[in-house]
């Protein structure tokens, strides 16, 4: 059944109304228009009375202020203007790079994995006792995630005064550089180091943004190691076309004379990673399988779910490993260097882990990735894949998992997929990948928390308009009827009524105008958790879902986006997310 849900929209629906009436760019990417409190960049904020909603607020307009959209249309032309300017934002926020060198950073670039390895690698050094910080992108439901102490977002009231503090003086100093003010993901670097230094961390594992030569992430002058995790094509507007020019980026974050690690990469971008480390004259090794480690209670025990996460774990028990030894070695201990003479990287020591790493890979969790949630006769299985790559390592944990939920269940058992993918990732591509996974019925959904909630200002995303996020589902719907040979020309009709309109070809495919209506019709009132106001549906469409309410267990698989994911959260973890 395919759903048309801009046909009205170009009609002038009340939903295309209420969006025109917005005050405040706040609500726009939510799907509805909230007034909120007036706020404008032009103004210097006043700091004492400022809480928490009013820094989120405030931070999002740098998604699209004018000088944040200018700054990216000279940096595509010239991208090493990119450290220039965050080398001027951090000076005027009050920071030094040289204060950077004191953060003993761990950093991390590559494709798929950098974060689950920055996890893994975070969980590790802090069951050693030390205080960890931790910075990465994106977050899944409040932006307090990219930025945690000790394993945990820092706090409402910690993250609206250090906000205030770094944005004041950039606020301050703004008319001095013409207007400039960092964009939304260059302000939250440079949040992220404030943040570590006023709090002392003993280290900070910082996860690349995007690419690493380039990055903001990459001001970094001494890193006390770095790592590359697994590389793939994504950013290709950005970080290039081939492996081989991702690989240079992603090379860009090595440094003279600090140790290096990747995991085992094609052939292609290994030569291009062997260069860079040459010129940069870093010490490169790659990290041995993790199988290969001894330890004295068997096979090591991950926290994170999926065959991929093996790489992941080996990667950041080098660099645990690596930084450890240069906190304990005497301080004019170095490290090797890569010689002129010397082009082949060297592998990886393999050392038994202790005690406290075992267990730290076994505690290591990170959400949104492989995660399972069972909600009665409900269970969610959540991965936020986006590329070819780890959209085939997702269905081979999909299909493995469910099995053995499904072997377990006391009756037949139907299969969901609610998906989305966003910028320019291959979706149609994607989606072919997830056909043999036979579900029952798929759905699709932008990237909107809720349509009739209000402003979600954590979750908002200016940079795309709600028109082309739900044209976008309309082309992932047509995507999977090709996939699977079911088209046909049944006439539109509405699936929701006082919402976004949506046409249906086939009764195995759905669209929905936002991720909490798609999960109350999947779920048929049969997950405890999700209490919501469930919004009017048609009978017709209701009758459609008799499969759902006959099967004894529902099993849903969220992917394509970590952003659909963190929608999702928003709504079946709450609890971990207030």
């Amino acid at each position: 059944m395919m759903v048309c849900m801009w046909s009205a929209w170009r009609r002038g629906s009340v939903f295309a109304a209420r969006l025109a009436k917005r005050d405040w760019p706040c609500s726009f990417s939510a799907g509805l228009s909230v007034r909120y409190r007036d706020f404008s960049t032009k103004t210097a904020p006043n700091i004492p009375g400022m809480e928490y909603q009013d820094a989120i607020c405030t931070l999002n307009t740098l998604q699209t202020n004018a000088s944040a959209l200018e700054q990216v249309r000279r940096e595509r032309c010239l991208p090493q203007l990119q450290l220039q300017a965050m080398r001027g934002f951090l000076e005027r926020a009050g920071l030094t790079v040289e204060e950077l060198d004191h953060l003993n950073i761990i950093h991390v670039t590559g494709t798929k994995g950098k974060g689950s390895t920055c996890a893994f690698t975070e969980q590790m050094l802090r069951s050693y006792g030390f205080r960890t910080g931790f910075y990465s992108s994106p977050h899944l439901v409040q932006v307090r995630e990219r930025i945690r102490i000790n394993g945990q977002p820092i706090g409402k009231e910690l993250f609206t005064k250090y906000f205030w503090q770094v944005y004041g003086r950039l606020d301050e100093t703004k008319d001095a550089h013409g207007g400039m003010m960092p964009a939304y993901f260059r302000f939250l670097t440079i949040l992220a180091f404030h943040v570590f230094l006023q709090e002392k961390v003993d280290l900070a594992v910082i996860e690349v943004g995007i690419g690493g030569a380039y990055d903001c992430t990459n001001i970094i002058r001494r890193p006390w190691v770095c790592g590359v995790s697994s590389l793939g094509i994504d950013h290709t507007q950005i970080l290039g076309d081939t492996i081989e020019k991702i690989a240079w980026q992603k090379g860009g974050i090595f440094k003279p004379g600090v140790p290096a690690f990747t995991v085992k990469q094609p052939e292609d971008a290994m030569v291009m990673l062997r260069s860079r480390a040459k010129e940069m004259r870093s010490p490169l090794r790659v990290c041995p399988d993790l199988e290969e480690y001894q330890t004295d209670c068997g096979s090591l025990v991950l926290g994170l779910a999926g065959q991929h996460q093996r790489s992941n774990a080996s990667l950041a028990l080098q660099l645990s490993h690596t930084w450890l030894q240069k906190r304990c070695l005497p301080a004019e201990t170095s490290f090797p260097s890569t010689s002129d003479e010397n082009t082949e990287v060297l592998q990886g020591a393999v050392f038994t882990p202790s005690p406290i790493m075992v267990k730290g890979l076994a505690d290591t969790e990170w959400a949104g990735r492989n995660q399972t949630l069972r909600h009665g006769a409900v269970t969610y299985f959540l991965d936020g894949a986006h590329t070819m790559r780890s959209m085939k390592a997702c269905v081979h944990w999909f299909r493995e998992t469910a099995s053995q939920h499904e072997r377990n269940s006391s009756g037949a058992v139907a299969r969901v997929l609610l998906f989305n993918a966003t910028g320019e990732r291959d979706s149609a591509a994607m989606l072919k990948l997830l056909v043999p996974c036979q579900f029952d019925f798929a759905v699709f959904c932008p990237n909107i928390t809720e349509a009739m909630a209000s402003c979600n200002a954590d979750q908002q995303n200016f940079n795309v308009s709600v028109e082309n996020m739900l044209t976008r589902c309309l082309d992932n719907e047509r995507s999977w009827h090709l996939h699977n040979s079911q088209v046909s020309n049944k006439g539109s009709q509405l699936l929701i009524e006082d919402s976004l309109p949506k046409k249906t070809t086939t009764t195995d495919t759905l669209v929905f105008p936002c991720i909490l209506s798609a999960l109350q019709w999947i779920t048929q009132g049969r997950d405890p958790v999700l209490t919501d106001p469930v919004l009017p549906v048609k009978p017709s469409i209701n009758a459609k879902a008799a499969p759902l309410c006959d099967a004894s267990e529902i099993h849903i698989l969220i992917a394509g986006s970590l952003h659909l994911v963190g929608g999702a959260l928003k709504h079946l973890d709450a609890a971990n997310y207030k």
